[in-house]
């Protein structure tokens, strides 16, 4: 077998179905372009049907495979009406990516109840069902691989943040309680926690003088992040190069928790 066999036959997606939620959004999208150049079918599900279209489009466009399916995470029925239908289409699902979320930036004693637990049921509980009901299909599979979409403030918490770290750090707790309870059903967890990340969501912060300079003072490769750069990390624990790999938290993050940019020090170099 020739390397480059060996590589495709490693990580390919050829032959899996990929349910995901939040495709619609800035990270989303691209992830879902780039599973879907690996082969995989996609099933893109969002609330923003407009968006799904364009998405699919794209995708079956430059050769791949994804139909479009309206999911509000809020809603336990629409969350099994969909599922449903997904596996209707396509018979199994073999990976589920947990991408919906949201945010708002503001500080602790500003927040509302009401703002409280719109980011905790699209963020945490969203996850929570709709990782319940493809889970009980992959049991009856006996196979599958959950992907989670965590959060850089699962280990560094930018202020303004604080429902939405809780909500990503629930997530990580999720993930690991998955691979543990799962494991027996041949379920794998795992979730990747971007860093910072520049989208159209988050241009207003990269634009800002103080703001990216923080960011950048804090990222060791000196540059944001960019959507393409999680696709790789999302390829591999989708595939079955990561077949004994479950129950750990991916930070695609430019070496931000390791240390960011450091201090004057001695050196030659």
């Amino acid at each position: 077998m020739s390397e480059k066999s060996y590589l495709e036959k490693l990580f390919s997606l050829e032959g899996k179905v990929v349910i995901f939620t939040g495709a619609a959004g800035g990270i989303g999208s691209e992830l879902c372009e780039g599973l879907a150049k690996a082969g995989a079918a996609i099933a893109l599900c969002d609330i923003n049907k407009e968006r799904l279209e364009e998405l699919k489009a794209k995708i079956v466009e430059a050769g791949g495979n994804a139909s479009t399916h309206l999911l509000n995470v809020m809603d336990k029925n629409n969350i099994k009406t969909c599922v449903d239908e997904v596996v209707g289409q396509y018979g199994h699902i073999d990976v589920l990516v947990n991408c919906a979320g949201i945010n708002k930036r503001e500080g602790i004693l500003d927040v509302e109840e009401e703002t409280y637990d719109r980011i905790m049921d699209i963020n945490l509980k969203g996850v929570f069902l709709v990782s319940q009901a493809v889970g009980h299909y992959m049991r009856t599979q006996n196979y599958g691989s959950i992907i989670n979409i965590g959060s850089h403030n699962t280990g560094w918490v930018l202020g303004g943040c604080s429902v939405y770290a809780a909500t990503k750090s629930g997530i990580v707790a999720l993930t690991k309680a998955q691979a543990v309870e799962w494991a027996k059903f041949n379920i794998r967890a795992n979730a990747i926690s971007p860093g910072h990340i520049q989208t159209p969501l988050t241009t207003v912060t990269w634009q800002h003088p103080q703001r990216s300079k923080y960011l950048l003072d804090r990222i060791a490769m000196n540059r944001p992040g960019y959507p393409e750069d999680i696709v790789g990390t999302c390829i591999l624990l989708a595939s079955d190069a990561s077949a004994y790999i479950t129950g750990c938290e991916y930070r695609v993050d430019g070496g931000c928790i390791a240390g960011g940019q450091p201090w004057p020090y001695d050196t030659k170099y």
